[in-house]
């Protein structure tokens, strides 16, 4: 297991809301936030992207979804995502305008498989 603790020097180039962010997680609240999540097989992560021509961390916008296809990640609008749930399975949230929103997704193909004369949907993710 690798256990960081972040310096004021390894997070001074970070956006203001990404700082809040990592220093965030050594907060008793939320260190019982993430006990509590742990008995759901749940964790934390920080919803951000990169900058694509500097690489750069950049905070994850409310109208752009992390997609994992294929071992690969791109950033893609929400509207173009949320819509196909038999293609993309969520695996990351936050708390947005009031509700639960999806922030990740993984991308899926969809396989059927005759079982014992019946045809089964087989969903594993996209390679």
């Amino acid at each position: 297991m690798i256990v960081a603790t972040v310096s004021e020097g390894s997070t001074s180039d970070l956006p203001q809301s990404l700082k809040t962010a990592q220093a965030a997680i050594y907060l008793p609240e939320v260190q019982q936030m993430l006990r509590r999540l742990s008995e759901h097989k749940l964790g934390i992560f920080m919803p951000h992207m990169h900058g694509q021509q500097t690489g750069e961390f950049e905070s994850l916008p409310d109208d752009i979804i992390q997609v994992e296809t294929g071992l690969e990640v791109s950033f893609q609008s929400a509207k173009e995502i949320e819509n196909q749930t038999a293609r993309f399975l969520p695996v990351g949230w936050r708390w947005q305008t009031g509700a639960s929103a999806t922030v990740a997704v993984c991308e899926m193909d969809e396989e059927e498989e005759e079982k014992k004369g019946n045809t089964e949907r087989i969903i594993k993710h996209k390679m």
